[in-house]
């Protein structure tokens, strides 16, 4: 079997190149005109390649690392070794995603899957439809009636885009991807699967049967959002769901319809949130974590993973749990049950002291 390259490399830079990317200084006696030719983990860089370190955890394959250059913050640049150029930067890993970024642009977002430009033969688009100069658009993907959508957007393979949706410039829509009664922004990515804009839960509960309740709200979806895979985003009940700027959302995770999600937030797979939640600026929720409907999540607030949500949470804080609570009286219950369970004549452990 063959061994493919699935991302090639854009361009070979130089030592000096990337460290200007970054904006750190050669270290003396540093080859400027090396070649940066890949990026690798710590324990499997050649002389070729880039790698960095920010978890301390890694410090010791650092020591060992045979790599070209190293991105790494002031505390550890003395473990770098002698024959690896140590570029000091404030944040690595942010430095690497900017050199890796611009190493293997077609990582950075889906492409076409069938490897080709322009709008398929075999893809099935309204005459009514608009689309941009630059549009990609793969076989079997549908495209409805007054649909527009901007320059430099792929569609992926049978996705489909429902009438009077708006998708902006430089998207990327994955295959088999269905977006319905949406607005999206520019830079959006979506990938395989996701789902936006099908029903809202809504039913009128009855002793003699459920009955379902029109959803006539909309999804907007902002500029530089990221959707991962088989996720699924309701349409608003009687106003719209909202996914603000610059928000990423893992796979697998479910939003109900009228949830108002803010600017930058990042929400991990497998997460539920109920109908007409509202998120504020830069929250973030662990994986697994369920948010019961109509809860308000201030800005800056983090929320642990598998934690069962009930109450709004104010600004800033760390809850976790099921049922969720602030982080410290969490964990100052934990130890509580330790303590109870814990043998006569033993010690108390850290978790006790830090929070007794």
């Amino acid at each position: 079997m063959s061994d493919p390259v699935f991302f090639r490399r854009a361009l070979d830079p130089t030592l000096a190149d990337v460290a200007g990317w970054v904006d750190a200084p050669l270290p003396p006696g540093a080859d400027a005109a090396a070649k940066i030719l890949g990026v690798a983990p710590l324990d499997r860089a050649g002389p070729d390649d880039l790698v960095f370190l920010d978890n301390p955890k890694y410090a010791d394959n650092l020591a060992a690392t045979r790599a070209r250059a190293c991105l790494v913050g002031a505390r550890f640049a003395d473990k770098v070794p002698p024959a690896t150029a140590a570029l000091v930067v404030a944040d690595p890993y942010r430095a690497f995603a900017t050199v890796s970024a611009r190493l293997y642009p077609e990582a950075n977002r889906p492409g076409s899957g069938f490897g080709a430009s322009g709008v398929s033969p075999n893809a099935s688009i309204h005459p009514e439809a608009r689309l941009e100069q630059g549009v990609v658009v793969d076989p079997g993907a549908v495209i409805g009636p007054r649909a527009e959508i901007g320059a430099g957007t792929v569609i992926g393979a049978n996705a489909v885009i429902g009438p009077d949706c708006r998708i902006g410039r430089d998207c990327a829509i994955g295959a088999n991807a269905s977006i319905l009664n949406a607005l999206v922004g520019d830079r959006a990515i979506l990938h395989p699967g996701v789902r936006v804009g099908q029903d809202g839960f809504g039913f009128a509960m009855g002793p003699r049967g459920h009955l379902k309740v029109p959803q006539t709200g909309r999804v907007v979806i902002q500029d530089d959002v990221e959707i991962g895979a088989n996720s699924t985003i309701d349409r608003g009940a009687n106003r719209d769901t909202v996914i603000g700027q610059g928000t990423k959302i893992d796979n697998l995770v479910q939003i109900g319809h009228n949830v108002v999600i803010g600017r930058h937030c990042v929400i991990v797979s497998q997460v539920g949130i109920s109908g007409s939640c509202e998120l504020g600026d830069f929250v973030v929720i662990g994986g697994q974590a369920g948010l019961a409907g109509h809860l308000k999540i201030g800005d800056g607030a983090q929320i642990g993973a598998s934690s069962g949500v009930m109450n709004d949470i104010p600004r800033g804080q760390k809850w976790i749990g099921s049922p969720a609570q602030p982080l410290r009286e969490f964990w100052r219950e934990v130890a509580g049950i330790r303590k109870l369970t814990r043998p006569a004549g033993a010690k108390q452990t850290q978790t006790e002291r830090e929070t007794t």
